[in-house]
């Protein structure tokens, strides 16, 4: 699995237990080994560019995730690769440590366990799973928590 990680946030982040998360989330799901992911961090003003540029939205937002080549990856067992038989380029995660700092002050935990949250909710999104609707979202931040638990109980053997 590789894993490209950016910090221009200007930010101090733990990008090894980043790396950690996703590589984790990754695997659970049973993602080809050969996929390669891109995780960027970046500051608000980037972010809220991004949001509006791409979502529409104003001011900055937690996470954004881009796809690349939805249709090769590989939830499992079976063709390992992509089109011509290259790695799948899952796509991009884009983080922003200072909203989630703020979000983690307001849900009462560290903004380094935010971001591992978003970072999950990011694989979450280019895999193709999403939160429109309720059953949607029942699904996905159940997952996303199942996946949180499990990272954390490897973390502390």
């Amino acid at each position: 699995m590789s894993i490209e990680i950016a910090n221009e946030s200007g930010a101090e982040v733990d990008t090894d237990a980043v790396l950690a998360v996703a590589r984790h989330a990754l695997d659970e799901m049973g993602v080809n080994p050969l996929a390669e992911l891109s995780v960027l961090l970046i500051d608000i003003e980037y972010m809220s560019e991004l949001n509006h540029r791409w979502m529409g939205g104003d001011g900055p937002t937690d996470v954004l995730a881009f796809p690349m080549d939805e249709g090769s990856v590989d939830h499992g067992p079976g063709e390992a690769n992509g089109p011509g038989g290259e790695p799948a380029l899952l796509g991009d995660i884009v983080l922003c440590p200072e909203v989630a700092a703020k979000q983690a002050a307001t849900a009462g935990h560290t903004p380094a366990d935010e971001l591992h949250l978003l970072t999950v909710h990011g694989v979450l999104h280019l895999l193709g799973y999403d939160h429109a609707e309720p059953e949607e979202e029942r699904e996905m931040f159940a997952l996303q928590a199942r996946l949180l638990s499990s990272w954390r109980s490897t973390r502390s053997r």
